[in-house]
């Protein structure tokens, strides 16, 4: 059984604003520990020239652990079989943006923001195609939709995201070939009643799949519960959204006690203003939380194993 997150930074003090390659590998060691077996690390949206050199990165790193001189991972990696960690394998890259809308940047840079053409498309990915597996984008910025039916041409997955679309420009990406929607609820327009936007798409759609970030702070309890009770669970993906800052698990210590609307008292990942930055517990550490929390566990287990092997 594969645990696979398709959405990391970084984690433990390292992350993929970096050229070097043992930074990421840092990173896929630390998941690993946790029980990780794959990880898409997930690059921020920059200048095309600073996104090529990290992804040159991963590359790298990818290429480094199917080196035949190095110790071979086995065939499903996961931590801790065994008295043995084993890092997670590296399988592609993540791109989230930078064809995103300002308006809804979060935690990103809204200054690196770029238009969604194909000779920009091809300056950012050139090279890397094979390696390339997801592309979050904002359906609704102009030239979009044509960029999401070429990228879903080229064999890669397009997630929507960072967005302020409607509920129709949501369903009109979809029908483009975009496959998911990036951290549901978070950095996109909220739920209206007379507007129900991408979020509502998100959920009513049984067909697209949705990541999830399950920390104690990116989405309230009944939020969850929201998503679990009207998503087709097959679409459900949990994704750590981890970053530099996260602190990484410590197999020695014991998981701390559920609490009332979290799960003990794991610090958030914020700035001093209090904005998130990222996700602050890896996937299985928020499967664990959802579990005790009383959801499910085979359906749980579906949205780090079954779920993203489909997906991808």
């Amino acid at each position: 059984m594969k645990i696979i997150d398709i959405h990391t930074h970084g984690i433990g003090g390292y992350d993929t604003k970096t050229t070097n390659e043992e930074h990421i590998l840092k990173v896929a060691e630390i998941h690993g520990s946790s029980g990780v077996s794959e990880i898409i690390p997930t690059i921020y949206p920059d200048t095309i020239k600073v996104m090529r050199e990290e992804i040159a990165s991963v590359k790298k790193a990818m290429e480094n652990q199917k080196d035949p001189s190095n110790p071979p991972l086995p065939p499903f990696s996961k931590g801790g079989r065994g008295g043995i960690n084993y890092p997670s394998r590296i399988i592609g890259v993540h791109l989230e943006g930078p064809f995103l809308n300002p308006a809804k940047c979060g935690s990103l840079n809204a200054m690196t923001f770029i238009e969604p053409t194909e000779y920009n498309l091809k300056e950012l990915i050139e090279g890397f195609e094979d390696m390339v597996k997801i592309m979050t984008i904002a359906p609704e910025i102009d030239g979009a939709t044509r960029l999401i039916r070429k990228i879903t041409e080229m064999g890669i997955i397009v997630s929507m995201g960072h967005s302020d679309a409607s509920y129709a420009e949501a369903e009109a990406g979809f029908h483009e070939g975009a496959k998911g929607i990036t951290h549901l609820f978070n950095a996109m327009r909220g739920f209206h009643h007379r507007e129900s936007g991408i979020v509502g798409f998100g959920l009513l759609n049984q067909d697209i799949y949705v990541e999830v970030i399950a920390d104690p702070y990116h989405l309230h309890t009944a939020t969850l519960e929201l998503i679990f009770k009207v998503k087709n669970p097959d679409r459900i993906i949990i994704v750590s959204d981890s970053v530099k800052e996260t602190k990484a698990p410590s197999p020695s210590s014991s998981p701390p006690p559920l609490e009332r609307g979290g799960w003990g008292m794991v610090e958030a990942v914020s700035d001093i203003h209090g904005k998130l930055l990222g996700g602050c517990m890896t996937i299985v550490e928020s499967s664990k939380r959802l579990t005790e929390m009383g959801f499910d566990e085979s359906i749980i287990m579906k949205c780090v194993t079954e779920n993203p092997e489909r997906y991808l």
